[in-house]
């Protein structure tokens, strides 16, 4: 057995402590790696963060903003990769687009009928024999209005730019008879060279007149099948994709379908109200043409901004040619006393219970589509931006739901649910400078 010395113990004792001591330098701190790489430093026995330094923190910048930038080139690959393959199949994709916008418009008559013991194939054909009947009693309204009216406004064209004549050579322009007539002759000469063009154009018209019916009949054709079988095709599809999948892709049809439809008949709405009170106002004017006007102006109102500014300008300046500068600016306060009904009451009133996208979403859309795909890709662009609405918002439902959030009204916070703590989770390890300040 052997006995220490409690001298020697303690004396030990004294050096390790007197060692420890002597290390402890409060007034140098060393830089190591954890320094240098944002670790943390011991300072008095409190720990303090140590910053990683500026070339580090601009490479990590660097390095954020090229993974963005390829993000950006990659998204922007694949939509110029969709928009490719979109104009590749424009042909089959046309008919379809048209056939199901028709038939948001004519599915609830044929549902309405159909829950009434109808066949389905009896009310699908019925129904659209109806919407037949109905827009061929537009056209024979319109078209003999337009062979009669026609050789008048020409007239009263020929008589509007003799006043003009009569205005340009007058003051302050002060245009002479020698100039005048030197800027129709170069217009004429202009006219003159590009006849082969005018002639090219006329005959790609007949082509693309050919090509439009062929069109209308595949949509008609269309139109039959989506409203006798259309309820059967969620439920196929839902079969074919399998769970989980095919349940999240016929909701999104779904809400798809509701939404299209309600954007159809909203703005169908606000076309008719549109059209009836500025008609209203080109029949007591006696303004030309203006059942053909009226007609315009309904469906103008289907292309969102850009349409109706259209047909008020074709309106206006038909006023102007055909009864004076007077009438025109008459029609013109009753156009724009209509659209302010339109923008600040009807539209809010309505397409809220429809679609939710903000007057600069609709108008680049627009933009976009007519500029791409011409006055069809206008008239479709809406309701295309509004179904993509409606994919981002169930995604993000999604998302929230496994994130365990609840989504929140538009402009309010989103707010976590699931007994997910506000405060700071208990396992985070204690702030000792607050420790320090808490102290006596």
């Amino acid at each position: 057995m052997v006995c220490e010395d409690p001298r020697v113990t303690d004396s030990s004792d004294d050096q390790r402590a007197d060692g420890e001591a002597g290390t402890d330098n409060s007034d140098s701190i060393p830089i190591g790696a954890d320094a240098v790489l944002g670790g943390d430093a011991v300072l008095g026995g409190v720990e303090e963060k140590a910053y990683p330094t500026r070339a580090q923190v601009m490479m990590a910048g660097l390095r954020s903003c090229a993974t963005v930038g390829l993000q950006i080139v990659l998204v922007a690959a694949a939509l110029w990769v969709m928009f490719w393959l979109l104009g590749k199949f424009w042909v089959i994709l046309l008919p379809v687009l048209l056939a199901i916008i028709v038939c948001t418009i004519l599915w609830p008559p044929v549902r309405w009928m159909r829950n009434r013991g109808v066949p389905a194939a009896a009310a699908s054909l019925l129904m659209m024999l109806i919407g037949l009947g109905v827009l061929g009693g537009v056209i024979g309204l319109i078209v003999p209005s337009i062979v009669s009216q026609a050789p008048e406004l020409a007239n009263r064209a020929t008589e509007g730019v003799r006043h003009l004549q009569d205005w340009v050579q007058g003051p302050p322009l002060n245009i002479e008879d020698e100039q005048l007539d030197n800027i129709v002759n170069a217009i004429t000469s202009k006219l003159q060279s590009s006849a082969s063009t005018i002639a090219s154009g006329v005959f790609s018209g007949v082509g693309t007149a050919t090509s439009l019916l062929v069109t209308v009949f595949t949509a008609f054709v269309l139109v039959f099948f989506f409203l006798k079988d259309g309820p059967k095709f969620v439920p196929w599809l839902d079969r074919s994709v399998g769970k989980p999948s095919g349940t999240h892709v016929g909701e999104v049809l779904t809400r798809m379908w509701n939404s299209l439809g309600g954007f159809i008949r909203t703005q169908a709405v606000v076309s008719f109200v549109d059209a009836a009170l500025i008609g209203l106002g080109l029949f007591i004017l006696g303004v030309p043409l203006a059942g053909v006007l009226v007609v315009v102006t309904f469906l103008g109102g289907f292309i969102p901004i850009v349409g109706a500014f259209v047909a008020g300008a074709l309106a206006v300046l038909i006023a102007l040619v055909s009864n004076g500068l007077t009438t025109a600016l008459i029609l013109l306060g009753v156009i724009l006393a209509v659209q302010q009904l339109e923008g600040n009451v009807l539209q809010p009133w309505l397409q809220a219970k429809s679609m939710d996208l903000h007057a600069v979403i609709v108008l680049l859309s627009v933009t976009l589509g007519g500029t791409l795909f011409g006055i069809t890709g206008a008239f479709l662009a809406v309701p295309a931006v509004a179904s993509l609405a409606v994919v981002l918002r169930y995604l993000n439902e999604q998302i929230a739901e496994r994130a365990g959030e609840t989504l929140a009204p538009e402009g309010a916070p989103v707010t976590k649910q699931k007994g997910v703590p506000d405060k700071e989770p208990p396992n985070d390890p204690p702030n000792p400078v607050k420790g320090l300040l808490d102290r006596d």
